[in-house]
């Protein structure tokens, strides 16, 4: 499952389209890990990276599960909301319709997956970033058949596209000796077989439409409570976290590249290590008194990997920058959320009303999912 940051959203101006009766706004459509899935995996029976145990969603809507990989909201959550976007649903949500993808995107993030395909092979069932564009591109020729191929290919170039993944290429696959990747490659080869990967998967949701689009980089991925309980003192794994800062400027590199390349095409990198840094590094400065450790663990058994319901919670969700052993907790995330949007500058785009994760129903159903 992903680490930090992975995360949100590419927005600028107001745009209003008829298309159809519709008004269409503008809508993005998400492809990450666990730290953007909203319930995807809960819908892929036989997967092993799932969020459907309490205490995960305990502080939104109903407070049960409804495949967050937190406590409450992800970073696109509180970004969208912040900016006008409207939360897209999860690409397995049994309820989605076509005038629902028109209406709000789809989220294609899935816990576990990464930008190889080998990548979380351990849980079974995940949705790579390859198999997320083969899902979108079946969403495509529905919105195609719904409005027509020409109103179609303008709603699509028109939306905004969030690519965050990573970290599970490296935690869940060249930092494990069970996976081949560790001892086929070096750290700078392993890092340009992402960098080629990568860059041909964007050049699809190019050739797809795909015209503002952020990839979002790594953070501190050696920071997370499950990196520092594997160390020998408890700090922060130093080779992991360099591999993230280089994963960061080469990605950046390489989307300067293609944004120049590509016709039409704005790609921008949205490097958010230095955000998520700070607030791992100086969580009083945030309000928080924890950073090494996760709210949601299963008492002294460490690592727990996951939060299940005998999992001991910690006094005040509040003060936790982290939920679980990988995942940032919903006030780390409205922290990480506000920095980032100071940073990049997003500006509102629809004028809509944000929801109130507190009023929303959360509990998702779990009919059987497709084989990633």
């Amino acid at each position: 499952m992903g680490l930090v940051v992975a995360w949100t959203i590419m927005i600028s101006t107001l745009l209003g389209v008829a298309m159809d009766g519709y008004d269409c706004k503008v809508v993005q459509f998400i492809f990450g890990d666990s730290l953007s899935d909203v319930g995807n995996n809960d819908r892929l029976s036989k997967s092993l990276a799932r969020a459907s145990l309490p205490w995960y969603g305990i502080d939104f809507g109903n407070g049960l599960p409804n495949g967050r990989f937190c406590n409450g909201r992800t970073v696109a959550d509180i970004i969208g909301d912040r900016t006008g976007l409207p939360r897209p649903p999860a690409f397995l949500d049994p309820s989605l319709t076509e005038d629902m993808i028109l209406e709000n995107g789809v989220n294609y993030a899935s816990g576990g997956g990464g930008i190889l395909n080998e990548t979380g092979g351990l849980f079974i069932q995940r949705f790579s970033l390859h198999k997320q564009i083969d899902l979108f591109q079946g969403t495509q020729e529905l919105i195609k058949a719904r409005i027509g191929k020409e109103d179609a290919e303008d709603f699509f170039r028109k939306s905004r596209y969030v690519v965050a993944l990573g970290s599970n290429d490296f935690i869940n696959n060249y930092l494990m000796p069970v996976y081949s990747d560790g001892w086929k490659y070096s750290d700078e080869d392993f890092i340009s077989y992402l960098m080629e990967t990568l860059k041909g998967q964007l050049k699809i949701l190019h050739g797809l439409g795909a015209r503002e689009l952020m990839v979002f980089g790594l953070g501190p991925m050696g920071c997370i409570p499950l990196q520092r309980v594997l160390s020998s003192s408890g700090e922060c794994q130093e080779r992991t976290n360099k591999l993230a800062l280089s994963f960061n400027q080469a990605s950046s590199k390489m989307l300067n590249e293609l944004s120049g390349n590509l016709p039409n095409a704005s790609f921008k990198f949205g490097d958010a290590y230095d955000v998520v840094n700070d607030v791992i590094t100086n969580p009083q400065k945030y309000g928080f008194n924890n950073s090494d450790s996760p709210c949601c663990s299963f008492g002294q058994i460490r690592p727990a990997l996951t939060c299940v319901p005998g999992s001991t919670l910690c006094e005040d969700r509040s003060k936790y920058v982290f939920w679980d052993e990988y995942h940032p907790s919903d006030s780390a995330n409205e922290i990480i959320a506000s920095e980032l949007i100071k940073k990049f500058g997003f500006l509102r785009v629809n004028e809509t009303n944000a929801p109130n994760p507190s009023q929303e129903p959360a509990v998702a159903p779990s009919p059987e999912g497709d084989n990633s």
